[in-house]
């Protein structure tokens, strides 16, 4: 019945972090090495266990007694749940104790071969409980735990994502579609997808933002709307690939109300595709969204960028601009306008968001230029700041 992400990773590992959306099938895949672990030290065993949870009642109502439990996955070999002692035993003699994240100081004393970790993202006294449990860990010649839990910016998660003994499985709530009611998918991406809540509780993603950026995810939450009026004027902005078989060619479509706030209509960006194919992304976005003119940088291709473009459609309004400052500076004054209230966003746009929440003084995304980001700032500073302060546009 697993899926092969549920399935524990090959190798020599010292924890498997499960990352996972709304019922992924973490707590399965957590229940089910637990009791295969059980299963597989034999007749006898002095298998000692430790179950850690958020609370106690978490590690009864979701580890032990829950759909996806202890208590109720075991086809055999079905462990006998003594709750007044908090533990379970299994025929064999292996047992398993809980504990709660509450009191990280009932970790000192017991020793453990495994652990399971439930929703460690939760745990009231993370580092402290975390920190107690790995002294525990000591029996055996390989001790090892499994994690489970929905991702959540905390310095502990991040830490042990980047310990070198962690292997990491990500799970999204799609993937398990066939055991979750019906309509359950689709009710919550029509209110959720995209969003930061939406990929943090149901693509299993972890989503964080960047100290010195210019954008907040949260900030970005607020300012989606639908749009039902016509606009006065419509660009399409393109920031031309630097080079690469995986460069990304930046295309973001944005209008201007008649009040004068801009809505960001779409990111039509392209990734690892030749002039060609980038170009005739431009006028399809210029086409479909019926624009007035498309903004194109030539830093990176000169002359070329407009002669490519008119080479699929040859009376294509184009503005050619050169950025004379640095991605921040350009960057800054289109951040204001975001901060004032005058730019909206008409979906979401995960990958551009992405790149503005990630963006910093150095002037790069998650370590790569931001190319859907600086189309974005040309194509609102193109509608809102032309004529003005920096960052302008002037003709080439």
């Amino acid at each position: 019945m697993a899926r092969p992400e549920q399935l524990p990773p090959e190798g020599d590992w010292r924890h498997w972090l499960i990352l996972g959306g709304r019922g992924s099938g973490k707590t399965r895949a957590g229940a089910e090495w637990v009791q295969a672990e059980v299963q597989a030290a034999g007749r006898r065993t002095d298998l000692r266990i430790a179950l850690v949870a958020e609370t106690l009642g978490d590690a009864r109502e979701v580890m032990i007694d829950g759909a996806s439990g202890l208590a109720r996955i075991a086809r055999r070999m079905r462990p006998v749940v003594e709750i007044s002692r908090r533990r379970l035993v299994w025929p064999n003699g292996a047992i398993a104790q809980i504990f709660s994240s509450e009191d990280p100081e009932s970790l000192r004393g017991p020793q453990f071969h495994l652990a399971w970790c439930d929703e460690l993202a939760k745990w009231k006294h993370a580092d402290e409980t975390f920190d107690m449990l790995q002294f525990a860990l000591r029996l055996g010649a390989h001790p090892r735990q499994v994690v489970t839990t929905t991702p959540r910016p905390v310095p502990l998660l991040k830490r042990l994502m980047a310990d070198e003994a962690t292997r990491l499985t990500k799970m999204a709530t799609a993937a398990n579609a066939a055991h979750l009611a019906p309509g359950f998918l689709q009710a919550l991406a029509a209110r959720y997808g995209g969003t930061r809540l939406g990929r943090q509780e149901l693509d299993g993603e972890l989503i964080e933002d960047r100290p010195d950026a210019l954008w907040k995810r949260a900030r970005l939450d607020e300012i989606v709307v639908k749009l039902a009026e016509p606009l006065r004027r419509i660009v399409v902005a393109v920031d031309p690939p630097a080079g690469g078989a995986q460069a990304c060619c930046g295309i973001v479509v944005a209008g201007l109300k008649d009040n004068g706030q801009a809505v960001v209509l779409s990111d039509c960006s392209v990734e690892g595709t030749g002039p060609a194919t980038w170009a005739r992304a431009v006028v399809s976005a210029y086409r479909r969204f019926e624009a007035d003119r498309v903004v194109a940088e030539v830093n990176q291709g000169g002359d070329m960028v407009k002669s490519v473009l008119e080479s699929v459609e040859a009376r294509l309004p184009v503005t050619t601009v050169r950025a004379t400052r640095g991605k921040f500076l350009r960057a800054e004054p289109v951040a204001a306008l975001y901060e004032q209230g005058r730019v909206l966003h008409a979906g979401r746009f995960s990958a551009l968001e992405d790149q503005m929440c990630d963006f910093g003084l150095d002037g790069l995304s998650n370590g790569r230029s931001p190319d859907r980001l600086d189309a974005l700032v040309w194509a609102l500073t193109a509608l809102m700041l032309e004529g003005g302060a920096e960052p302008r546009i002037r003709g080439v």
